[in-house]
């Protein structure tokens, strides 16, 4: 008896001690879970959809998740933390559609260099610093793109969700057809290789459908019509969008026509005509804006000082800035490319303005490699004469359209990633306002941008605020 009544009170005062430990583990779990919960309060919220603002507004986040969008006030769980709002303006993150990420030693970077990933995660950082969450990458080395993607996936650094194609889809001899590209001449003969592709996981297919031979290029191979559309039926058939590389509206219509989900440009070599306004309306068509790769060599050329904005100088190095503004400043004043493309950058916006106005889906690409690139992007949109509520639609849920990922991402609305950006001012009246960034969200967490391997965050950087000015 006495042996079992010891075992009975040794079972019940282990039970005893284990309870404390539960009770902390719930507490810590709850802790936690209050944790990944914030409240947004009193602010004026610009969903992406091109609405009018809403002001006074609550935002409830929820792991990871928008749970409700409703005017303040709000009931919060216990815990959770509470963001004020008053005076400031939420938007989604911003997106960039056609990025070509620095550090992939590819013949796309001018330098050539082998790959460098320190490179790309400082490009990665100038982007979540300047507010932009989600980014595509349009063809890069594949090795080193998808290795980002990967790291990026699991937690292992600091970036925008990316996205990306690895390497370009094309025919010999045709645009983008370098090393890291598949180059295919016959159907079904590419499949092979096509497989070869897909076994990367690529996000999108990007193919090149150009001859070139517009301002001072030469004329090159295209790739077949046909043979595109079986690319591109092929890679629909395993689940991977499309998107094609085009700059004249007779190979637009020409790819839309091959089912190509998406155009990696807008015409930029004549004004568009009606029709093809209509048909852009008409099939929805995602199309990417570019306008900044086309803008960038004449700026560069006249006016290097813009280098010296806050935004450039927190996330771009010292001695790169140095660079650009001599060596590729004086060089780009003898590119006759840079004068031809002065001249049809304004033609590119009025078309961008006009799909836009039609009702199509412009979204916002700038073919660059920096988080300054996309406020450069809406600065020509707006410029181009799209409303800023239209110009930031563009580069949020529009963009989602251009990634067919409109159901998750792009927008203020609840039951979406909760991918939001806090600012200071109204980009409403003034589309720089968008640089005026006081904190970030991606996934629900708030990214702290002191922790960026970026000039501002450096002895000697600018101020961590100076973006905002």
């Amino acid at each position: 008896m006495n042996l079992k009544s010891s075992s009975v009170n040794a079972h019940h005062g282990t039970r005893r001690r284990r309870f404390p430990v539960l009770v902390l583990a719930a507490l810590w779990l709850a802790a936690l879970d209050a944790q990944s919960t914030l409240l947004i309060e009193h602010v004026t919220v610009i969903d992406g959809t091109g609405r009018p603002a809403k002001p006074d507004f609550c935002v409830l986040v929820d792991h990871g998740k928008i749970d409700k969008v409703a005017g303040c006030p709000m009931t919060a769980p216990s815990g959770a933390r509470r963001i004020d709002g008053k005076g400031k303006f939420l938007i989604p993150g911003l997106m960039d559609v056609h990025v070509h990420l620095r550090g992939g030693g590819s013949p796309l970077e001018s330098d050539n260099r082998a790959p460098n990933e320190r490179v790309g995660i400082r490009a990665l950082h100038s982007y979540i610093y300047s507010g932009v969450t989600t980014i595509l990458d349009c063809g890069n080395n594949p090795d080193y793109i998808f290795k980002l993607r990967d790291m990026e996936r699991g937690g292992q650094i600091i970036s925008p969700r990316l996205l990306a194609v690895g390497g370009i889809v094309t025919y010999p001899g045709s645009h983008g057809g370098g090393p890291s590209a598949t180059l295919v001449d016959s159907w079904p003969q590419a499949i092979p290789k096509l497989d070869a592709a897909l076994a990367r996981k690529p996000d999108m297919l990007k193919v090149t459908y150009e001859e070139h031979g517009w301002g001072t290029r030469p004329m090159i191979t295209l790739l077949p019509a046909d043979l595109m559309s079986h690319i591109i039926q092929y890679y629909n058939n395993h689940g991977v969008r499309s998107t094609a590389h085009i700059s004249n509206e007779i190979r637009a219509r020409e790819a839309i026509f091959a089912g190509i989900d998406t155009l990696a440009h807008p015409v930029i070599q004549a004004p568009a005509s009606d029709d093809f306004i209509r048909l852009m309306r008409a099939k929805l068509i995602p199309e990417a804006t570019t306008l900044t790769i086309g803008d960038g060599y004449s700026r560069l050329a006249e006016h290097p000082e813009f280098l010296d904005q806050p935004l450039y100088r927190d996330t771009i190095e010292p001695d790169e800035i140095q660079r650009l503004k001599v060596v590729e400043s004086a060089r780009q004043k003898e590119n006759r490319w840079a004068w031809w493309m002065k001249i049809m950058t304004p033609v590119a916006q009025d078309n961008v303005k006009r799909i836009d106005a039609a009702g199509g889906i412009m979204a916002l690409g700038t073919d660059q490699s920096s988080g300054p690139s996309v406020h450069r992007e809406l600065e020509l949109i707006v410029g181009g004469g799209v409303p800023p509520l239209n110009a930031i639609r563009i580069a949020t849920l529009n963009a989602a359209r251009f990634l067919g990922r409109e159901r998750d991402l792009g927008s203020v609305e609840e039951g979406k990633i909760a991918d939001l950006v806090l600012l200071d001012a109204d980009p409403a009246a003034d589309i720089n306002n968008a640089k005026r960034i006081n904190m970030l969200i991606k996934n629900g967490e708030i990214i702290d941008r002191g922790k960026l391997d970026l000039p501002v965050n450096r002895k000697g950087g600018s101020s961590a605020g100076s973006a905002n000015h």
